[in-house]
């Protein structure tokens, strides 16, 4: 309060002296025309029709998501054009996946250090639900949208009806196929239907190119998740039971381990699919096809430039006619935690970037990612060319509006961080870089999950 009476008293002492100076130049020797037919407005009233600029707010940020962080940045520009009195100052920093989750519980346990605003991880995000939650809760600002975005999509980031974070994307999962590879093996894509169908068209594609079809992660979960979701299953159960020894996950494992002893599928270089080393490798036209989610396409635009133009993206293969050809995965929640001294302003840029409207569409414009309001996937601001569209054509939106029916739900339950770090850490490891039996691994470490958490 001090500081802005001190810029009070500094504007109307400005304004003074510049009426002052004025007067004094007039050529009356100081002495204004007896009739000049104006009266010299006072410097109180022209303190009063130019009011100083608010001073900016700064608000700090936390991702672990170089992309993201230019979106929060890009949008507060945006915010301050349209806010003139409400101006922010966003100190949006990009903290390595891990050491940022692990800063995060330690500041909020301590009650000291956290930011103001966080992304956090769809996975990570029960560690954050466990006792007194030290998230704000934003039921104030995601309710009246709730008819306009992908519900799921809040659901995850939610305790006892209260929500604590809102996501950046839809995360439908689509295969990206190399054109040019393809069309030197002289296959179509779009014969590629069912999981079958990669298994009897993979083997044309290694003989014609030299190169494997596909890609697994040696240490990851995006290689089976997506897969046995869209099977209608899960690594964790509505209740958070451990479900990672389905039958069904069995069986997707087994198929994915035969694609890979038949050569048709290799296990990922740097054993991961968001790794320096994978895109190196996809880069130099290391493989013909890969399944992620939609946000991987801004790995392609950004770290792998000789493959524009080249790559399409497609629907997943179904498991069996009229199977789901999509999965929703992956994700990270923007929340506010409980120490930020500016908590409404918060609330109001969180809401602005991330369910209105032109927030939506500059998560396609700017990352190429599928909004969850799901209004915006058929305005025409998202057919105008852009680095997505030259990348990868104009007829991205035409597969996802083909599939968004098609995206089975995920559990995220208090039970799932330990198992996803099961299943990256052990199952994935064990079954695609040390050759071991998939059912015999699954079924091992889904014994040893139960016992460590009673479910």
């Amino acid at each position: 309060m001090q500081k802005g009476r001190l810029g009070i008293t500094a504007s109307i002492l400005a304004v003074t002296m510049l009426m002052a100076a004025c007067s004094s130049g007039n050529g009356n020797g100081g002495a204004a025309p007896a009739n000049s037919g104006t009266t010299e407005p006072s410097a109180a009233a022209s303190a009063e029709t130019v009011a100083p600029a608010a001073d900016p707010v700064k608000l700090t940020l936390w991702t672990f998501v170089q992309q993201h962080a230019d979106f929060y940045t890009f949008m507060a520009d945006e915010w301050n054009k349209n806010n003139p009195e409400q101006q922010i100052a966003l100190d949006a920093q990009t903290i390595p996946y891990d050491d940022m989750h692990t800063r995060l519980l330690l500041a909020l346990q301590s009650n000291e250090g956290a930011p103001d605003l966080v992304d956090i991880e769809q996975s990570k995000f029960p560690n954050f639900m466990k006792g007194e939650v030290q998230l704000a809760e934003l039921n104030d600002i995601v309710d009246p949208e709730i008819p306009n975005i992908v519900k799921s999509r809040v659901d995850i980031y939610s305790k006892d009806g209260k929500y604590y974070g809102v996501d950046m994307h839809v995360g439908a999962t689509v295969m990206y196929y190399n054109k040019e590879l393809m069309d030197k093996a002289g296959v179509n894509p779009d014969d590629i239907k069912l999981w079958s169908d990669v298994e009897k068209y993979g083997k044309t594609v290694v003989e014609k190119t030299g190169v494997p079809f596909i890609t697994f992660e040696g240490a990851g979960n995006w290689s089976w998740w997506p897969a046995i979701n869209q099977l209608k299953s899960d690594q964790v159960g509505p209740n958070g039971e451990i479900t990672v020894d389905d039958p069904r996950n069995i069986e997707a494992m087994t198929f994915f381990k035969k694609l890979v002893d038949e050569k048709i599928a290799a296990v990922s270089p740097g054993v991961g699919h968001d790794t320096p080393e994978y895109k190196a490798f996809m880069n130099g036209g290391g493989a013909a096809s890969v399944f992620m989610p939609f946000w991987f396409m801004n790995r392609f635009t950004d770290e792998m430039p000789d493959l524009k133009g080249k790559m399409i993206i497609r629907p997943m293969p179904a498991w069996e006619e009229g199977g789901n050809r999509s999965a929703g995965m992956g994700g990270t929640g923007l929340s506010i935690t409980v120490q930020t001294k500016n908590l409404e302003l918060s609330k109001k840029f969180l809401a602005y970037a991330k369910l209105s409207k032109d927030g939506n569409i500059q998560v396609w414009k700017q990352l190429g990612m599928d909004p969850i309001r799901t209004e915006v996937w058929s305005d025409p601001a998202m057919a105008e060319p852009n680095k997505f569209t030259d990348y990868f054509g104009t007829d991205i939106f035409k597969t996802l509006t083909e599939i968004k029916d098609e995206i089975y739900p995920v559990n995220i339950r208090e039970t799932s961080p330990v198992v996803f770090d099961a299943v990256r850490n052990e199952i994935v490891p064990k079954i695609f870089q040390f050759n071991e039996d998939p059912a015999t691994v699954i079924a091992e470490v889904a014994a040893k999950l139960r016992k460590d958490t009673g479910k």
